[in-house]
């Protein structure tokens, strides 16, 4: 057994080694280069990134450039590949139609006692498919400001009783998109639970708040976004 392993240590030093050679021997061809600045191709910066992906210890070898230009490169081939992915170019949300938009708010201003739920059901009579939660984002704020509590008092109030919940996405060298859910507790800014998943769905949350809080630990109020 001790043989194996000795055998397996080898291999990985010899292996390490042809790979630190390459990666010498790649920038030294980039010194070469017959200009007044070695300038760096495309396949040189497809390599830096692809190797950075596969070995920990790749920003020791790198002597052209510094390691935070790798990664802001990693960062605009993932840019320019969902870009050219979506096709549209367009970034976020489809705009409203203002002729929606003004008809939201007039039947809100004519029927007071009507909610997002009413006034949707009347705009599907009427053709226009728009989602429940758009006509609520229309609708005009009816409670005068300065009424009820605010929402900086109820934090304060509630500090000890609060946690959130909200999603960070981290991109791959293939790119991909995991998708981190993090919970938070706001009475000493603790982390209380964390995960990754490929494909987030209400199951696979739901599963993740119920192993952040066992049995009766679960706080009062869960801050969510959407």
């Amino acid at each position: 057994m001790t043989q194996f392993l000795s055998i397996i240590s080898s291999f990985k030093l010899t292996t390490w080694l042809l790979i630190e050679n390459m990666i010498l021997r790649q920038q030294l061809e980039i010194f070469k280069r017959k200009q007044p600045r070695p300038q760096l191709r495309t396949k040189d910066r497809i390599f830096w990134v692809f190797l950075s992906s596969l070995w920990k210890n790749w920003r020791k070898c790198l002597i052209v450039v510094r390691p935070e230009t790798v990664i802001r490169w990693h960062r605009q081939g993932f840019k320019i590949f969902w870009c050219y992915k979506s096709k549209s170019g367009k970034v976020g949300r489809p705009k409203i139609d203002p002729a929606i938009k003004s008809l939201v708010i007039k039947m809100a201003e004519e029927n007071p006692l009507w909610g997002a739920p009413r006034i949707h059901g009347e705009l599907l009579k009427l053709g226009f498919a728009v989602s429940e939660r758009t006509v609520s984002n229309l609708l005009p704020v009816r409670n005068p400001k300065g009424t009820g509590q605010s929402w900086k008092i109820f934090l304060r109030n509630h500090l000890s009783t609060l946690c959130s919940i909200d999603f960070l996405t981290v991109p791959t060298f293939n790119f991909r998109i995991l998708y981190v859910l993090i919970i938070l507790s706001h009475d000493r800014r603790r982390v209380v639970h964390f995960n990754i998943t490929e494909h987030p769905s209400a199951l696979w949350t739901l599963q993740q708040v119920k192993e952040a809080f066992p049995w009766d630990s679960a706080p009062k109020y869960l801050i969510r976004d959407r």
